[in-house]
């Protein structure tokens, strides 16, 4: 019986820059495809059982309306993440986003952002690692693919031994100029947000959640990011992560102008 994994797309939130436009359905395909089947394209065949969105109050309608309850033979699956209004401008971020989870999912799942595109390569590797039983894993880029000509950057930095992630480090304004004083070179791991993680770390997640709320339950929009959490469980010592280099291209879209960019590159993969 082939082992059940599941592939779950964070796509709650709305970006401001987007002026309400929902960018994970932005159409940048050869075929008029969106960001977000395109990336789906490419990592279904890596062995994906079935799809989870983690929507919000202004994607869930859209995106069951686009992909109903079946996508290519796989089941649909939609789970809400809210946050109080009263109390918050935005929802508490990707931890919160996949504590969502907890009670929703019950086997091994690779999460990542709607509007990213990884390639196929890292999501076989990191399927692969699932099936093995093997616990956590992440795929890691090359930093000086995304180290712009001028201008900066920020990006979370792995530390690595023996094939495992020991930390993972903000780093907050990084350039071509500054990356040797900051210990840093272009072959230096960065994270490309997607995870391959096992039920059971929600639970250690949700209790980090719990208390990053309290702490900052009076700040309407700090969130709590999942990269910056699952390294305090590392180090923590209650979680391990094997990190998979990728030679794919990671490319995605952040602002409107960045449509164009990744159209031009799928075009190219024709």
């Amino acid at each position: 019986m082939e082992k059940e994994i599941a592939l779950v797309y964070m796509v709650a939130g709305l970006s401001n820059r987007f002026e309400g436009k929902i960018k994970q359905l932005a159409q940048v395909g050869p075929e008029g495809e969106t960001l977000i089947e395109c990336s789906l394209n490419q990592a279904l065949p890596a062995g994906f059982t079935k799809i989870i969105f983690i929507v919000g109050e202004k994607t869930e309608t859209a995106f069951k309306e686009k992909f109903g309850s079946i996508y290519k033979g796989r089941k649909v699956e939609y789970v809400f993440q809210g946050y109080d209004k009263s109390k918050r401008d935005k929802p508490w971020g990707t931890t919160d986003a996949v504590c969502s989870l907890i009670g929703k999912v019950n086997c091994p799942f690779v999460v990542c952002n709607g509007d990213d595109l990884y390639g196929f390569d890292a999501f076989k590797q990191l399927v692969g690692h699932l099936k093995e039983d093997r616990g956590c894993a992440t795929a890691g880029y090359l930093l000086g693919k995304v180290i712009p000509e001028n201008g900066f950057v920020n990006r979370g930095i792995f530390v690595i031994r023996d094939e495992l992630v020991k930390s993972i480090k903000e780093e907050v304004g990084l350039s071509r100029e500054n990356l040797a004083e900051k210990g840093l070179n272009e072959n230096s791991l960065c994270s490309m947000n997607i995870f391959a993680l096992t039920p059971s770390v929600l639970d250690y997640l949700n209790l980090i959640l719990d208390r990053f709320k309290e702490e900052f339950r009076d700040d309407r929009n700090i969130e709590c990011y999942l990269p910056e959490q699952l390294g305090r469980l590392i180090q923590r010592g209650m979680i391990r992560i094997a990190i998979y280099p990728t030679d794919e291209i990671w490319i995605g879209i952040t602002n409107p102008e960045d449509e164009e960019s990744v159209r031009n590159f799928l075009a190219k993969k024709e």
